[in-house]
C-alpha cells in the first residue's frame, strides 16, 4: 500500500521529475542539459507549444504535473525538495498507525480471573456459584442471538456489560479461544471431601442406588482435567475427587475444556488419597484402577473393561498422564481394568490419552446402569 501511494504523493507535491513510480533519480544523476538550454525554459531548438509561456509547465514533451528536467525549484534534486519528499514518505506509515486504536488496558478486580468461551460464561452466569464483576462482549457480534441472551443474563444478575474490540478480549484471556465473550469472576475452589460424606451424598451404599465416583490422582494438564469432567458429567458419575498434591487447580482453561461442566459439577479434593480409599473400602465400596500396560501390573487382577460387572458402589481411580497410578494406590485396588485394542499396536502409540481412556471405561461401566433400568 505504501509503494502504491508514493507516486501519487510525489505527483501531488510536484516532487517527481519522471513518471516512473518510486525509483527516482536525483539531479546529480541527470545528464547535463544540451548547449544553449537555459535554466527556466526549453532548449532554443525546440518550439514552444500553444500556451507554453513562462511558468506554463514546459513543452508538450514534459509530462503534465512534473517540473521540467532542468528546473531547480521543488525538484527532489534540491535540498529542500529532497527533505520534503522524504518527510512525506515517513508520514505515510505513521499516519496509518495513528489511525489504529490501541488496545484498552483493563484493570482486573483483585482476586478475580477471566472466564472465556460461550459455555463457561453462560453457565457461570446462570449457576451463581461465583461472584461476578464484569461481562465483556465483542462489539461486532452484539447482534447475534447468543450475545443478546448474555446481555439479558447479565442484567438479571446485575453484572455490568462492556462491548470491546476483539483485541481487548484476546488480551483478557491471553490469546485463548474466547468466542467473543469473557467474564470476570472469582475463582472456583475444590470442595472439601467432608461435604461429600454428608447424608444423601455418600450414604447410598445400601444398594438402593448404584453409585460411581471418579478419583483422579495427580492429573496436571488442564485440558485433560476439563475433558475428564465433561465425560464424567455426561456419563452420570456421581462425584469427582482429585488428589490435592500435584494436581491441576480449577482454572478458566479447565472450565473451557469441560465446555462449562466445571461450572455445574462439584469437584472435591483430598490431601490423603490412600486414607480416603481405605475408608471407602471399609464401607463396602469396590475400588478399580486403570492401566495402559496391563503386563506391568503386579499383585492385582487385571480384566478387560468389557468383562467387568458393576454390582456395588464403585470408585474408578485414574492415574496421572505420564506415570499412571502410584504403586501405593494401585495396591489398594480390587481389580485393574484394561481397554482391549482393536489391532496390533506399534511401540509409542500403544496407549490412549487419559481423558479418552477414561471416557471409554466410564461408558462401559455406566451403560450397565442404563441396561438395568436404574
Amino acid at each position: 500500500m505504501e509503494r502504491a501511494l508514493v507516486p501519487r504523493v510525489c505527483r501531488a507535491l510536484g516532487l517527481c521529475r519522471w513518471p516512473c513510480g518510486v525509483r527516482h533519480r536525483s539531479t546529480r544523476e541527470q545528464p547535463p542539459p544540451p548547449a544553449g538550454r537555459g535554466e527556466e525554459g526549453p532548449p532554443a531548438s525546440l518550439p514552444r507549444g500553444p500556451g507554453a509561456g513562462p511558468g506554463s509547465g514546459g513543452s508538450r514533451d514534459t509530462p503534465r504535473g512534473h517540473p521540467r528536467p532542468g528546473h531547480r525549484g521543488a525538484g527532489r534534486g534540491s535540498a529542500t525538495g529532497r527533505e520534503l519528499w522524504l518527510s512525506q514518505l515517513d508520514e505515510l506509515p505513521r499516519a496509518r498507525k495513528g489511525m489504529e486504536r490501541k488496545p484498552l488496558r483493563l484493570e482486573r478486580t483483585k482476586g478475580s480471573e477471566i472466564l472465556f468461551g460461550i459455555g463457561p460464561c453462560s453457565l457461570a452466569l446462570s449457576q451463581a456459584r461465583r461472584d461476578l464483576f464484569r461481562l465483556f462482549l465483542k462489539q461486532s457480534s452484539s447482534r447475534r442471538p447468543v450475545m443478546s441472551e448474555f446481555v439479558l443474563q447479565a442484567a438479571a444478575r446485575g453484572v455490568p456489560v462492556l462491548h470491546v474490540q476483539r483485541r481487548e478480549l484476546d488480551e483478557l484471556c491471553r490469546g485463548q479461544v474466547h468466542q467473543g465473550v469473557c467474564l470476570e469472576a472469582t475463582p472456583l475452589r475444590f470442595k472439601s471431601l467432608e461435604a461429600a460424606e454428608t447424608p444423601g451424598l455418600g450414604d447410598d451404599a445400601s444398594g438402593k442406588r448404584q453409585l460411581i465416583w471418579l478419583v483422579l490422582e495427580q492429573i496436571q494438564d488442564p485440558m485433560n482435567l476439563g475433558a475428564l469432567l465433561r465425560s464424567a458429567y455426561f456419563l452420570g458419575v456421581d462425584r469427582v475427587v482429585t488428589s490435592h498434591r500435584n494436581s491441576c487447580p480449577l482454572t478458566p482453561t479447565v472450565s473451557k475444556a469441560s465446555a462449562g461442566a466445571m461450572e455445574v459439577f462439584d469437584v472435591y479434593s483430598t490431601d490423603d488419597l490412600q486414607s480416603f480409599l481405605k475408608a471407602k473400602i471399609a464401607e463396602g465400596w469396590e475400588v478399580v484402577g486403570t492401566a495402559s500396560k496391563p503386563e506391568d501390573v503386579e499383585d492385582v487382577p487385571v480384566i478387560s473393561c468389557l468383562e467387568f460387572r458393576w454390582d456395588k458402589p464403585l470408585i474408578v481411580v485414574i492415574g496421572s498422564e505420564g506415570e499412571g497410578l502410584s504403586l501405593e494406590t494401585q495396591l489398594l485396588c480390587h481389580r485393574v481394568l484394561a481397554i482391549p485394542p482393536g489391532r496390533a499396536l506399534h511401540p509409542g502409540i500403544d496407549s490412549l490419552n487419559v481423558s479418552v481412556a477414561t471416557g471409554i471405561l466410564l461408558h462401559s461401566i455406566c451403560s450397565q446402569k442404563r441396561r438395568h433400568g436404574d
